[in-house]
């Protein structure tokens, strides 16, 4: 009876706290966590059993994991091959170097520098999954390299619980680091051939009994029974449910799988960050402050200066350096599955594992809310002109008086492939136009073809003031991330009143977003490109034209329902 006392306790302090927190905008991980530090024995303490609430949080780590795995999938690692070896793999080498050169530079040894550096190095993917998707930027530009970059850390702890004994001094064989690498190879081994020919069969059979009940209780057994499996040869539970995940991910009921587990994860895994928030001592906070905050300081923008370089060493946009670093720029979830490895190894000693304690839960708890205002830290980077001129290119605010006289004109925002070809078609028609881009190669590429183009954060009121956007005829946004294109539109709104925004999205779910926040028109690339395959299909197939049109016009008219229906 008292766990569910203290169940009814934890619930129904994070009901209050997180609902009053939303009205603020504090996002609900920061309100769970902060939740658990209220009711938790250093604060409040309404919960006295705290040993029982940590077992509910293992499970919730290893529901979460579970999740996480499946959401990722074998094919999305495929997908994102470059991010998650190029920027993952220097983002983790270099955070982990930089750590170990500063930790010897206090003394440390090298198996705890080490050690530092793996802890440091991995972020929290649980909190920043659920910060891109909340925002709907999984599939943004930034989006898509922050989950590279995770799953390569999330790949990394495994080698890294292999060799955490050998760093404490559990073994002096020069064969342990060859069995340890060997042991994780072989793990990886058997999770891919799980994925591709055991799994995918056995929920197929279970499938087709129609039984839900024996569906979910199957998904539960591998989840739990890989977790275990794995945890016999020295890996952590967590780390185990991940693998698990994956290889549920490999097969053709992962999104019924995932649909079945959402509600039981959703409650174990607020447990868990409220069993983070219990780890907070109010007491050390005040006594040891100096340490702590001078550790989050460090971490934070250590770790936010280490992705934005390796981000821009890929070439890639400065505002997406700017917000892949901002939400990887913390310590997560698996750095307490690595102390837990690390337990008895004497690689973390006091007062530093509390203190570092402290400032990774801290630096979990203002993840979520400094992705909220990632956006606006990305275009005050962008005004930077130290920036602009090491990377050689124009600002708005250094165009010269014809560009602010304009009138008539076309704001082109974006200059990939779309961009490059409007510009082209308005330059052969004689109609005026400027192109302004985060992207610092797509501004130097333009200005290289003699191009109006200026590097600026076209979501920034002062840059579209500044291409007088206001007595343009038309802005169209061409850019890769439909959060930025929303932020841009609402910023044209308050600059431009009825200058008619054009914009061009990936997908047609996108399209509902940017029409309520103003958009004049939203063309989805999806209807396009259906439009595009379908006529070349049927032309093969030697159908004849009329028959084409009607089909084609079909698929037009699902665009024109959904502007309608958005419209109404």
């Amino acid at each position: 009876m008292l766990i569910l006392q203290e169940l009814v306790t934890i619930f129904a302090v994070a009901v209050v706290v997180v609902a009053v927190l939303q009205r603020f905008g504090v996002p609900s991980i920061a309100g769970f966590i902060i939740a658990g530090a209220i009711v938790g024995p250093n604060a409040l303490g309404l919960i006295t059993d705290v040993h029982q609430v940590e077992i509910l949080a293992e499970a919730g780590i290893v529901l979460l994991m579970f999740g996480i795995g499946m959401e990722l999938s074998l094919d999305s690692m495929r997908r994102l091959w470059r991010p998650i070896l190029i920027s993952g793999g220097l983002q983790v080498a270099v955070t982990i170097l930089a750590v170990v050169a500063i930790a010897m530079l206090f003394g440390f040894r090298v198996g705890p520098s080490v050690f530092l550096g793996f802890v440091i190095a991995i972020s929290s993917t649980a909190i920043v999954l659920r910060g891109l998707r909340a925002r709907g930027e999984l599939d943004a530009p930034h989006g898509r390299l922050t989950l590279g970059i995770l799953l390569f850390q999330d790949i990394c702890v495994i080698p890294m619980i292999l060799v955490i004994p050998l760093m404490g001094g559990a073994s002096a064989s020069t064969w342990e680091p060859i069995f340890a690498l060997l042991k994780a190879t072989g793990v990886l081994a058997i999770v891919f051939v799980a994925a591709r020919l055991v799994v995918p069969r056995l929920l197929h059979i279970i499938a087709r009994t129609g039984q839900r009940d024996l569906f979910v209780l199957t998904v539960f057994l591998i989840c739990l029974g890989t977790a275990w499996a794995v945890s016999t040869v020295g890996i952590s539970l967590a780390l185990g449910a991940f693998l698990a995940g994956l290889v549920v991910a490999g097969s053709d009921y992962r999104h019924q799988a995932l649909a079945d587990l959402i509600p039981f994860r959703e409650v174990f895994v607020s447990v868990f960050f409220v069993s983070v928030g219990m780890l907070i001592n109010p007491l050390d906070l005040v006594h040891n402050a100096g340490p702590i905050f001078g550790l989050l300081a460090a971490i934070v923008l250590g770790k936010f200066a280490v992705v934005f370089l390796t981000s821009y060493v890929m070439r890639l946009p400065v505002r997406v350096c700017v917000l892949a670093g901002t939400a990887l720029a913390q310590i997560g979830e698996f750095s307490f599955v690595l102390t837990r490895a690390a337990q008895g190894t004497g690689l973390l000693e006091e007062p530093l594992a509390n203190n570092l304690s402290m400032a990774v839960i801290l630096s979990m708890l203002i993840t979520p809310v400094a992705m909220v205002f990632g956006p606006h830290l990305a275009a005050g980077v962008g005004r930077i002109h130290a920036l602009t001129r090491f990377l050689a290119v124009r600002t708005p605010e250094e165009a010269d008086e014809s560009v602010r006289q304009l009138s008539g004109h076309v704001v082109i925002a974006g200059y990939g492939v779309a961009g490059q070809e409007l510009a082209h078609s308005l330059k052969e028609c004689g109609i005026p136009y400027v192109i302004v881009d985060l992207n610092a190669q797509s501004v130097q590429l333009a200005t290289q073809r003699n191009e109006p183009a200026y590097f600026g954060d076209v979501t920034s009121p002062e840059v579209l003031e500044l291409l007088a956007t206001a007595h343009a005829r038309e802005l169209v946004l061409v850019i890769s991330d439909p959060g930025a294109a929303v932020r841009a539109i609402k910023a044209a709104g308050r600059v431009a009143p009825g200058v008619p925004i054009l914009v061009r999205t990936r997908y047609l779910g996108d399209v509902e977003n940017l029409l309520k926040a103003g958009a004049t028109d939203v063309m989805a690339a999806e209807i396009e490109a259906s439009v595009e395959i379908t006529s070349r299909v049927l032309g093969l197939h030697k159908v004849e034209r009329s028959l084409i049109e009607t089909q084609l016009s079909r698929i037009r008219e699902l665009r024109r329902e959904v502007d309608l229906s958005d419209a109404t």
